[in-house]
């Protein structure tokens, strides 16, 4: 049991580390993320919302995966996201767009399109354990079990 909980900690602490850090390095590089998101292969009316959108979900998630209470929707939130970073990436190698600049941040900004499949999939990995672990944690509660028990 202890050493479950030391994975799942691990687990959001790892999804915290990449959500965080790809949130404030877009933050911080705005107008470089700006430009980015406007040479993606959708139309430039999204990115007012886009700008804004990814790297507050991104840091919503992190929060999320702080606490206790919300950690199981904070995996389930990222599942969703590096699902679609996930599938993005996938299209771009299947050469879907004819041209495709890379929006993110850092260090991450220099990975190849695989690696970014490679680093996305292991990510994805550890959103999709966090939220097998967690469910059972949170379905083995013993306050939670009486309350199904009652309807």
């Amino acid at each position: 049991m202890f050493r479950r909980q030391v994975f799942l900690e691990s687990i959001s602490a790892l999804l915290i580390l990449l959500f965080l850090y790809a949130s404030l390095s877009k933050f911080l590089d705005f107008r470089t993320f700006t430009g980015d998101l406007n040479n993606q292969p959708f139309p430039d009316s999204w990115t007012p919302f886009l700008i804004w959108f990814i790297p507050c979900t991104e840091i919503a998630i992190s929060i999320a995966l702080i606490f206790e209470r919300t950690r199981l929707l904070g995996f389930y939130a990222s599942t969703a996201m590096m699902g679609l970073f996930t599938i993005y990436t996938i299209t771009i190698l299947l050469h879907f767009f004819a041209y495709v600049p890379c929006s993110c941040g850092g260090v991450i900004k220099h990975l190849t399109w695989p690696q970014h499949l490679v680093l996305n999939l292991i990510f994805l990995g550890f959103a999709v354990t966090g939220v097998l672990i967690q469910r059972t944690k949170v379905f083995k509660h013993p306050s939670i079990t009486t309350k199904i028990s009652l309807v």
